[in-house]
C-alpha cells in the first residue's frame, strides 16, 4: 500500500513538472523580446545618415515645447499638414546664398544653389540637398494623387514634389517656408554647417 502511494505521489509530481517547465521558458522568452515602443520608425532605420551627419543632433522635440518654439504659420504647417499663401511668406524671392534647414530639427534640406524662380509663389527647389532627410510620402488628400515630401528625422510637413522641373532632374520642390530656416553662408561655420561652404567656393 505505501509503495502504490509513493509511486502516486512520483506520478503527480512529474506531472505537475511537466506542466510548468515550458509556461516558464515562454516567460523568459516574453521578457527578452523588445518593446514595439523602442523600435524606431521604418523610414529612419532604413536611413543612411549622409557623411558627417549626426542623427542624434537632429531630434524632434517634445509637444509642448514645439508649441512654445514654432509660430502659427511654423506649427500649422509642420505639423498639421498645412499650406501657407504663395507670394506672402518669407522665402519664396530670397536669393541669398545659403541652405535652409528643418525649422524643428535644424536637419539640411535644400541648399540656395538649387534653388529657382517656379513662378509658383513657393520656394522651388531642383532637388534636396540631402536627399536622404527628405522622404516622400503618397498623398491622396483634396481627391487628388500627389507626392508630399517631409523630412526624415523631425517627420515635419515640408510641401510636395512634381514632375514639371528644370532639367536635368526636372523635379520641382515646393516647399512651405514655414518649415524651413534660412542660414546664410556667411553663417554656416558659426551654426555648424561648416562643411556645405564648399558649395560656395569653399571659406567666406
Amino acid at each position: 500500500m505505501k509503495i502504490k502511494m509513493i509511486l502516486l505521489v512520483a506520478v503527480l509530481a512529474l506531472a505537475f513538472i511537466a506542466a510548468t517547465v515550458p509556461a516558464r521558458g515562454n516567460n523568459e522568452m516574453e521578457k527578452k523580446e523588445p518593446g514595439s515602443e523602442q523600435a524606431m520608425p521604418a523610414a529612419q532605420a532604413a536611413a543612411v545618415p549622409p557623411p558627417g551627419v549626426e542623427p542624434d543632433k537632429y531630434v524632434k522635440p517634445a509637444a509642448e515645447e514645439l508649441r512654445e518654439k514654432l509660430n502659427r504659420d511654423q506649427y500649422m504647417v509642420t505639423q498639421a499638414n498645412g499650406t501657407e499663401p504663395p507670394f506672402r511668406n518669407e522665402y519664396w524671392d530670397n536669393h541669398e546664398e545659403g541652405i535652409y534647414v528643418d525649422i524643428v530639427s535644424g536637419e539640411p534640406l535644400f541648399s540656395s544653389t538649387d534653388k529657382y524662380d517656379s513662378g509658383t509663389g513657393w520656394p522651388s527647389f531642383d532637388r534636396p540637398l540631402e536627399p536622404g532627410n527628405v522622404i516622400d510620402v503618397k498623398d491622396t488628400s483634396y481627391g487628388m494623387v500627389r507626392i508630399e515630401v517631409r523630412s526624415l528625422f523631425a517627420d515635419s510637413h515640408l510641401g510636395h514634389v512634381f514632375n514639371d522641373g528644370p532639367q536635368p532632374t526636372g523635379l520641382r520642390y515646393c516647399i512651405n517656408s514655414a518649415s524651413l530656416r534660412f542660414i546664410p553662408v556667411d553663417d554656416l561655420e558659426k551654426e555648424g554647417y561648416g562643411r556645405y561652404l564648399e558649395l560656395f567656393g569653399g571659406n567666406k
